[in-house]
């Protein structure tokens, strides 16, 4: 969510921990806390502010910035995808693209396995 906000506040020079803290309704030693941790995994980069050193400024990181781009493009796909089909036409898609999956499979292994394809029939053995 720190991720999230700071992306959505988007400024170019940082975005203020207090700020970023109201907005998520959180307390500042939360987002704090939470912040360093993102920066030491390389998502953030925190920095003090030239005009206030008590204010830390909060940036992304290009590889964040990328990955949310791709993130969004993907929620969009599958906006779009969704869209397109509704909620059940989309199971039922997926479903029936699982059964063709499977079919094709069963063929793939039948055709390695060089033996003939004869169709099996049932003998029935009455005696009455």
């Amino acid at each position: 969510m720190i991720l999230m906000a700071v992306a959505y506040l988007g400024k170019e020079d940082g975005v203020p921990v207090n700020v970023v803290s109201k907005l998520m309704h959180v307390d500042p030693s939360f987002v704090t806390t939470h912040s360093k941790l993102l920066e030491k995994n390389g998502f953030l980069r925190r920095k003090h502010c030239a005009s206030d050193a008590r204010v830390v400024q909060m940036t992304l990181t290009a590889k964040t910035r990328k990955r949310l781009a791709s993130m969004a493009r993907q929620e969009a796909l599958d906006e779009f995808a969704s869209g397109e089909f509704g909620v059940d036409g989309s199971s039922e898609f997926i479903a029936k693209l699982a059964a063709v999956r499977h079919r094709l499979e069963r063929v793939r292994r039948e055709n390695r396995s060089g033996l003939p394809k004869t169709k099996r029939t049932a003998v029935r053995n009455d005696t009455t």
